[in-house]
């Protein structure tokens, strides 16, 4: 399953790396992340089914966690070419920036997001050691004693609206920045999709955001991922606006749906489209 979501946290390249074509493949200027092409050769793993009941889907609290989450989202977001001279100094200063970044966020220390929350699906390192190295050298992290990995990921971002993105209408008036909230960064370990971990992460952030007050969750999907749009509408999320094409061409990316999910205790609508 290939996820697409929108980031807050800035993506741009340093000048230095803005000529570096074959480091990796830049998504677009502006900076939004693109998973590479479903169905390419490097992304064909054989169906892994895994042991839910180890499974662990909680909001994030260590810094050891957060930095294992970083990791994911760089091999997740980006597509690196396994050719490149200097391939891991790479992976290692985009995971750093997400890493600090997230922590901006979730310390309160970025304008415009009043509340940021990191949720993660984990699994003990024990469990996927012999089938995904790779996997488990990048993202896994220490937990009072137990061996984990981070294999999936998301944010719940308590805020108006992110940053060169669509806004929901949802709720409006006074108080709105209170009670919408925006989903981003969903990323699921490509080794592991199919196993139903992102329905997890998103009926755990529906959850997570009640408990803080939110009445009204969005989430930004591009208009060609079916996999995600098959997800969020099992998930409860439907239509409610969509990117003018000037705004993807100017932003240089594909056209994005924004879709809405009134939480229990809410008015639900439906948009008559």
């Amino acid at each position: 399953m290939v996820l697409l979501s929108s980031c807050p946290s800035s993506s741009h390249l340093p000048n230095s790396y803005q000529n570096c074509p074959n480091i990796f493949h830049r998504p677009s200027s502006r900076g939004f992340r693109l998973l590479r092409p479903v169905g390419s050769a490097s992304d064909v793993y054989a169906p892994c089914r895994i042991d839910k009941s180890a499974l662990l889907v909680a909001e994030t609290v260590s810094e050891d966690e957060l930095w294992a989450a970083a990791r994911l989202r760089v091999r997740s977001f980006y597509d690196f070419d396994p050719s490149s001279f200097g391939i891991q100094d790479h992976k290692m200063y985009l995971a750093e920036r997400e890493f600090e970044a997230l922590k901006e966020r979730m310390a309160g220390q970025r304008t415009g997001f009043r509340r940021v929350s990191c949720i993660n699906a984990t699994l003990p390192l024990s469990q996927l050691s012999s089938l995904f190295d790779d996997l488990c050298t990048e993202c896994k992290f220490t937990d009072d004693g137990e061996h984990r990995v981070v294999v999936g990921s998301l944010d719940i971002n308590q805020c108006l609206k992110l940053p060169e993105e669509i806004t929901g209408m949802r709720p409006e008036g006074i108080g709105a920045d209170f009670a919408r909230a925006y989903l981003s960064n969903v990323c699921v370990a490509k080794e592991l999709q199919r196993n139903g971990l992102g329905y997890e992460l998103i009926s755990k952030s529906k959850i997570v955001a009640q408990d803080g007050g939110i009445s009204d969750l969005y989430v930004h999907v591009a208009i060609n991922n079916e996999p995600a749009k098959k997800l969020y509408m099992k998930s409860g999320f439907i239509y409610e606006n969509d990117e003018p094409a000037w705004q993807a061409r100017f932003l240089d990316r594909p056209r994005r749906l924004l879709l809405w999910f009134g939480l229990p205790g809410t008015q639900n609508y439906t948009i008559v489209q």
